[in-house]
């Protein structure tokens, strides 16, 4: 077998792109087939079932997953779920790109993901907070902050991460602010890191225009969800000059020509819980959102929205990726023909890892950054991180997608040749 016959369980979905990544990257490195398979495959998973005691007495069970594709560099990192379309091939994939954006912006950290398969919009607070205690009682045995180190995703957010580090912290008998990050500044949080990964996507989309000689104050953009990445991804594009035209999120979306004022949109988005009936914006098909004529699209929401049945009618000049993996390799070759920049996840949103190591350090240290040097900080590790995929992909003739995930393999096959193999 060649190393790119040589490795998985065919699978469809995210998993899929995820595998055809690394068999592209696995070919291009000339890696042997004994290591593309081990890469392809999670170095361990575990799959829970969580009882929720509902509030008004009954009993509902959910799937729960968490997923740790590799260790090679440290500890396993990743974000943790909650959403009905989560399942074991979805928190494959995931963890899997997270090995490769953490290996790309060099923290020492291997991939993890997790997710719990449920709605949390029909469940009341303490709901959430009991199946997220029972989720981390189940998950206990592996996690810990040199093992595993959750973090907010979709669905979650600063309060999930204090109920896993008190639950974790009371079966340890002493508090453990390291094991989870993206916590509440109050309970050693970083400052910064609510708004890491949209400050990253800016960073990013920033140099991609400067790359294409684009001015910000010359150009258009449109932002693909507006939640905890594409709202302040929103701002920060705005505060930057880039007339940012049209935002959607689950329940609808919003146009205007002018630019919309985000911080005004934000007020609306916070009274109503959605964008859907702004009155300073035109409402238009959610599903418009990547096509419109724009300068830039930021797909901010979830995987897979970019394919092979929408991709040739996307306009934008770049498209930077905010959510992981929403754009499939179908749709990745298409826009390719175009000429479309596409600025792959594991590059463009990982200033959430990024300063989510910087909070798992400061929790080592039992010291707190300022928020001016946790932003200089993640813009030189992202900026960094840029200027190696582009003269990567400049010097191999790959696209930056092939360039981040090449590079990324090889900095984790690296770490795995220092380390060996035991026994």
């Amino acid at each position: 077998m060649t190393p790119t016959d040589s490795a998985v369980i065919p699978t469809a979905g995210p998993l899929e792109d995820a595998h055809a990544q690394l068999a592209a990257a696995a070919r291009h490195l000339q890696v042997n087939e004994g290591i593309h398979e081990m890469l392809a495959r999670p170095r361990r998973e575990m799959q829970v079932s969580v009882p929720l005691r509902r509030d008004d007495g009954s009993i509902a069970v959910y799937e729960g997953f968490r997923v740790q594709h590799n260790f090679s560099r440290g500890p396993a990192k990743g974000g943790l779920r909650y959403s009905t379309a989560v399942d074991l091939d979805e928190v494959r994939a995931l963890a899997m790109w997270m090995t490769w954006k953490c290996a790309l912006v060099d923290v020492p950290y291997g991939g993890a993901k997790g997710g719990i398969a449920i709605e949390p919009r029909d469940h009341s607070a303490s709901e959430l907070e009991r199946v997220t205690r029972r989720y981390t009682s189940e998950i206990l045995p592996i996690i810990g902050p040199e093992v595993d180190v959750p973090a907010p995703d979709i669905g979650t957010d600063e309060h999930t991460m204090a109920w896993i580090m008190d639950t974790y912290s009371i079966a340890m008998g002493h508090t453990v602010p390291g094991v989870v990050t993206g916590k509440p500044v109050s309970l050693g949080g970083s400052l910064g890191r609510a708004s890491a990964t949209s400050r990253g996507v800016t960073h990013i989309a920033l140099l991609a225009m400067a790359g294409r000689d684009m001015d910000p104050h010359q150009t258009t953009a449109a932002v693909q969800g507006f939640g905890k990445v594409g709202r302040d991804t929103a701002r920060f594009l705005a505060a930057a000059g880039v007339k940012v035209i049209a935002v959607s999120d689950v329940d609808g979306a919003v146009y205007s020509e002018h630019g919309l004022d985000i911080t005004h949109l934000s007020d609306h988005a916070d009274e109503t819980g959605s964008v859907a009936g702004y009155e300073h914006g035109e409402a238009i098909d959610p599903r418009s959102i990547l096509l419109l004529d724009v300068d830039v699209v930021v797909p901010a929401a979830v995987e897979g929205v970019l394919t092979a049945d929408n991709a040739d009618k996307v306009q934008a000049r770049i498209v930077v990726e905010g959510a992981n993996g929403p754009t499939t390799k179908d749709a990745d070759a298409i826009l390719a023909d175009k000429g479309v920049l596409v600025v792959p996840d594991i590059l463009a949103n990982a200033g959430g890892v990024t300063v989510s190591y910087f909070e798992w350090v400061q929790a080592h240290q039992a010291f707190q950054w300022s928020e001016t040097e946790v932003n200089s900080r993640l813009e030189d590790k992202m900026t960094k991180a840029w200027h190696d995929v582009v003269g990567y992909a400049s010097g191999h003739g790959m696209s930056y997608r092939e360039a981040a995930t090449a590079l990324a393999v090889h900095r984790v096959i690296e770490a795995h040749r220092l380390r060996g193999l035991y026994p």
